[in-house]
């Protein structure tokens, strides 16, 4: 057949062991060419394992390879199938256990118990033991570690850490073969599937990838966890490389940096409506100070920002936790190379920086001598102050403390936009059905007409920055004057102005959540309306509407939050919601970033 066969069972496990392998080795300083390598069992899945480790480097003459008889010897070698017969080592011993004196690597392919605990007694320094019997390994590791606390541990478990699991490459070797047009899966796209799951495992690791817990390369951490979403990243391209590389793919990749782009779809559920912050960011090299600048989440932000050139980051917090929490992370990132530091305890800009807060809010009742505490220990303020000063383009704040307080500090400081802005929030929920905008949903709690068509406005911008034309649909309990209330008669009011103030504004309104999401309820009050479909931007009558609808949809429908979004600043700030995750603070960096190229 002329498409891509792979028995995952076989060359999948052959390729997870040849990932640890190349990992274990490399951090123990040994050369793979070098490494004395042991194996009990000799089935498929063991001669895959044995072909692929020659694949990386191993030797042949230096592989030892047993069955349920013994060792494979020339002696054998008649005895035994040509694949088994392959590894026929010319010694007199018959057993595994006479030549485990100055292995490196133990291979189990067998069953529970086969590997004694005096058989790596005599392995060389830091062995690594693949004991990949299932359920219960060929050792299992709290005995291994008891007799050898050097030893380097892998099993097939997810009870334990470098579980060896074909899960880690199947399908992905498989959407870069299919992708590239490959016609066979050969020896150089599982090659190269190997280094890529390797190297990931040097990768820092986002929390909200679903790996559980923060992971460090070392013994514990060899390979990455099954779950680690950026596998697809990693192995479908170096797959669909080497399949053009080797001249198997019919249909080769033009673009790969975009074909890497596109496979972002199936991680960050964000991928694609935020590819054009992303894009409109890269490589601007904007300033983004980020209030909690020690906070785990802020530093593996900041490592994802660098990578993908979103901007260059300020974080305001001690210089020594933050080098101490980068360094425990295993963060690769490091302070003045790649990001700036704003000491709250020590930075000669300091009496600037409480001159500069007391002229903005001297009048407001903030003391000299408060001006100088806050700018000490309120990071928000000295993040802002950053802004107003032009040494910051934008803010990122909220992780601590209440909303409200962040946005009045930002508001005191950096200012709105215009006379006639006000600070809203804009929230993107991303759902199985569509991308949809809800506002005003942290800020203004009884919001006036005038100020829901402000928000609106600010609103249909955003969505513009987004490469989306807003369908806005104006929301209360009532359908286009079915009843009468303070609610549903500020709607219609809304209604009126913005199509003074915005004639091309596609909205509708006012009407129930229903009719805005289904076009066919809509005509049944009204057989010509402003759009057809669904609305993309919901605009709320009041905040309490907003904020409840917005944290209803996100847990019924398992939907992702974007934001908030804050609008009407001067300059871009931003506030997080507290339960944000690292990939969320590189959303809204890319956000606030973007939003800094037009100010």
């Amino acid at each position: 057949m002329n498409i891509p066969v792979f028995h995952d069972d076989q060359h999948g496990t052959a390729i997870i062991v040849a990932a640890a392998v190349l990992n274990a080795m490399k951090l123990v300083g040994k050369n793979i060419a070098d490494v004395k390598i042991c194996t009990s069992g000799a089935g498929a899945a063991a001669i895959a394992c044995m072909n692929m480790l020659m694949t990386v480097g191993a030797q042949r003459e230096n592989i030892y390879l047993a069955d349920r008889q013994g060792l494979i010897t020339k002696k054998r070698a008649n005895s035994v199938d040509p694949w088994r017969g392959a590894f026929a080592q010319n010694i007199y011993a018959t057993e595994l256990a006479e030549v485990m004196s100055g292995a490196d690597i133990y291979v189990g392919l067998s069953s529970a118990g086969a590997l004694k605990p005096e058989m790596i007694r005599e392995m060389a320094r830091d062995p690594l033991i693949l004991a990949l019997s299932n359920p219960i390994p060929e050792i299992m590791p709290e005995l291994a570690i008891a007799e050898r606390p050097d030893a380097m541990i892998c099993t097939g478990r997810s009870d334990y850490p470098n579980q060896v699991n074909n899960v880690l490459c199947f399908p992905f070797i498989f959407r870069g073969a299919l992708d590239a047009g490959a016609t066979t899966i050969n020896d150089d796209m599982k090659r190269a599937a190997a280094y890529a799951i390797a190297q990931l495992a040097h990768e820092p690791v986002l929390e909200s990838l679903g790996t559980g817990a923060s992971a460090i390369f070392g013994s514990g951490y060899l390979i990455p966890s099954p779950f680690d979403q950026r596998l697809i990243l990693r192995i479908a391209p170096a797959v669909a490389q080497a399949a053009m590389d080797s001249g198997v793919s019919r249909r080769p990749i033009q673009d790969m940096r975009a074909y890497q782009d596109s496979l972002k779809r199936f991680v960050f559920r964000s991928g694609l409506v935020m590819k054009p912050m992303i894009e409109r960011a890269q490589g601007q090299g904007k300033r983004i100070a980020f209030a909690d600048g020690e906070d785990e989440r802020v530093l593996r932000a900041t490592q994802v920002i660098l990578e993908e050139a979103i901007g260059r980051p300020i974080l305001i917090g001690r210089p020594s936790v933050i080098e101490q929490r980068i360094e425990r992370f295993g963060l690769t990132i490091r302070p003045d190379r790649d990001f700036d530091i704003i000491n709250p305890e020590d930075d000669p800009r300091y009496r600037d920086y409480v001159s500069l807060f007391h002229n903005l809010v001297g009048r407001k009742g903030v003391s000299l001598d408060t001006a100088r505490t806050l700018v000490r220990t309120n990071t928000t303020v000295i993040g802002a102050l950053a802004v107003h000063r032009g040494e910051a383009d934008a803010l990122i704040c909220g992780l601590q403390g209440s909303f409200i307080k962040h946005a009045r500090d930002i508001r005191s400081i950096i200012g709105l936009a215009d006379d006639s802005a006000q600070l809203s929030a804009l929230s993107m929920l991303i759902m199985s059905k569509g991308v949809f905008f809800l506002a005003d949903t942290y800020m203004n709690i009884d919001p006036t007409a005038g100020e829901i068509v402000q928000i609106a406005l600010q609103a249909r911008d955003h969505l513009k920055r987004f490469n989306i034309d807003a369908k806005a649909a104006l929301l209360s309990y009532s359908n286009f004057g079915s009843r009468d209330g303070a609610s549903s008669e500020k709607m219609r009011a809304v209604y009126s102005l913005l199509k003074q103030a915005a004639p091309d504004l596609l909205v509708e309104g006012e009407m129930q959540g229903d009719l805005a999401i289904n076009s066919a309820l809509r005509e049944r009050y009204l057989s010509q309306t402003a759009f057809q479909g669904e609305a993309n931007l919901l605009i709320f009558p009041s905040l309490e509407a907003a904020n409840v609808s917005m944290t209803l949809l996100t847990e019924l429908n398992n939907a992702l939050a974007v934001g908030p979004i804050l609008m009407g600043t001067k300059r871009p700030a931003h506030i997080l919601a507290p339960s944000v995750t690292s990939r969320g603070i590189v959303n809204m960096s890319a956000i606030a970033a973007a939003e800094a190229l037009a100010v």
